[in-house]
């Protein structure tokens, strides 16, 4: 595989995930918003599976994905981005303003991201399960859910900047990172507060935003390394 194929290859997959994150919203509308049998049954069964500990165990998971936690975590991928070798040949000031700006790139990554999400929820405005089946309190639409899109994006740029930094790392941070997101999302259903595709539109919106951001941030080591030729 060429390195052009390699430096592609973010860009393919926003596009897959992006594309399929459309059309599952474009099969969920096209059903009124309601959830179809099985995501019903989930919630149902998760219901009447949710003893008083399990239920706290559950809501400590969820409480990762929102809140301080995951901004947090990107705060960490980009200070791991300045640890990498790219950060640490800058010299002098421009090694000043990597070690400054950098967390903050990617904290800014993540923000936009939430806004994206925030504008297509109300757009798209999901109706969440009964509160009857909710094991807390609630608030705004159903899909994209929040916490799943929260979570898998901030623990994918933690993921990435690893990758970056240590490559031979990058396997185990994306299967820590996969690991963490799996789980947040399954606790939104489990919790009766989302229909499992919620999860699901949250997990490929915050993939394809995270491809994109990798292809960007590859097109520009890209023109830091051609001037510097």
């Amino acid at each position: 595989m060429t390195g052009a194929d390699l430096r592609r290859r973010p860009a393919v997959l926003a596009s897959a995930c992006g594309g399929a994150f459309a059309l599952l919203a474009m099969v969920v509308a096209v059903h009124g918003w309601a959830p179809f049998g099985f995501e019903a049954a989930a919630v149902r069964w998760g219901v009447a599976h949710r003893p008083g500990w399990a239920r706290s165990v559950a809501m400590a998971v969820t409480s990762l994905g929102t809140d301080v936690f995951p901004y947090l975590l990107a705060l960490a991928a980009g200070a791991v981005a300045v640890r990498s070798g790219r950060a640490a040949g800058a010299a002098g000031a421009r090694r000043a303003a990597a070690v400054l700006l950098a967390p903050l790139v990617w904290l800014v990554w993540l923000v936009a991201g939430q806004l994206l999400r925030q504008g297509l929820m109300r757009a798209f405005a999901r109706p969440r399960p009964p509160v009857a089946d909710w094991a807390f309190d609630a608030s705004g639409f159903s899909f994209p859910s929040g916490h799943a899109f929260t979570s898998a994006l901030s623990a994918g740029l933690l993921a990435l900047a690893v990758a970056r930094a240590r490559p031979s790392a990058a396997r185990a941070a994306t299967a820590v990172a996969a690991l963490f997101t799996f789980v947040i999302g399954l606790t939104r259903v489990y919790l009766g507060v989302h229909w499992p595709l919620d999860v699901l539109g949250g997990w490929l919106l915050a993939a394809a935003w995270l491809a994109l951001g990798a292809w960007l941030l590859g097109l520009r080591a890209q023109r830091v390394a051609g001037a510097r030729r």
